[in-house]
C-alpha cells in the first residue's frame, strides 16, 4: 500500500514493523526454527495426544520470508526443513502445505479431513513456486532452480495448470489454474532475469 500511496506510510510503517516484530515474538521458536502453528487463547481444540507443534507450515513460511520476517540463514535452514519433509512424506515439490498433515477426523470442514487432501497435505504450486520466487531473492538461486522443476516438469506431463496435487503427484482441482500459472510465470522471468545479469 506504501508504494501506491507513499502518503501513507508515515501511518502503515510502523503498524508493519510492529506486527513483523511480535510475529517473531510470539509465533517463530527460534530453538526449532520454525513458525509455531497457532496460539489458542482457550486452550488447543484438539486431542491432547495430539502435538500440532510438531507440523511444518511450507506456505506459511513462503509467505513469512516474502514478507521479510526471517534472515538468509533462516531461509535456508527452512529449505532444508521442506526438502527433508517433502522426502518423508514421499510428495513431489515444496509446494506441500504442511508435513506431517493434521490426523483424519479433527476438522469440521470434511474436504480437510483426509491426511495429504486438499489443504492438509496437498502440494500447491501456488505456493511453492512463491517459495521459489523468496529463494532467487535471497541469492539461493540454484536452489530455486532444482525446486522448481519438479513443479515445472508436472505442468508438462499433465498439459495443465493444476490448482493442486496429491501427495502422490496426481493433479487435482481445476487444470487451468490461473495462480499456479501465475508464480510459475512469475518465477522462470526471475531466474531469465537473474541468467541476464549474470553471464
Amino acid at each position: 500500500m506504501t508504494e501506491i500511496l507513499p502518503e501513507t506510510k508515515t501511518k502503515w510503517f510502523p503498524i508493519r514493523e510492529k506486527l513483523a516484530s511480535n510475529c517473531r515474538k510470539y509465533l517463530w521458536n527460534d530453538k526449532v526454527q520454525k513458525f509455531i502453528p497457532h496460539i489458542y487463547l482457550k486452550g488447543s481444540p484438539f486431542p491432547e495426544d495430539f502435538n500440532e507443534n510438531e507440523i511444518f507450515y511450507f506456505g506459511g513460511t513462503a509467505i513469512a520470508i516474502e514478507a521479510g520476517l526471517l534472515t538468509k540463514k533462516e531461509i535456508q535452514l527452512s529449505l532444508v526443513e521442506m526438502i527433508t519433509r517433502v522426502k518423508k512424506a514421499g510428495a513431489s515439490s515444496i509446494g506441500l502445505t504442511l508435513y506431517p498433515p493434521y490426523p483424519e477426523g479433527l476438522f469440521a470442514n470434511k474436504i480437510m479431513n483426509p491426511e495429504y487432501s486438499y489443504q492438509n497435505g496437498g502440494d500447491w504450486t501456488w505456493f511453492g513456486a512463491r517459495m521459489i520466487q523468496q529463494l532467487i531473492n535471497h541469492g539461493f538461486v540454484k536452489e530455486a532452480y532444482e525446486q522448481l522443476l519438479p513443479m515445472t516438469d508436472r505442468v508438462v506431463k499433465n498439459k495443465g495448470f493444476y490448482e493442486w496435487y496429491t501427495v502422490d503427484n496426481k493433479p487435482e482441482g481445476s487444470g487451468t489454474f490461473r495462480g499456479s500459472a501465475g508464480v510459475l510465470y512469475k518465477s522462470i522471468l526471475m531466474l531469465e532475469d537473474w541468467a541476464k545479469k549474470n553471464k
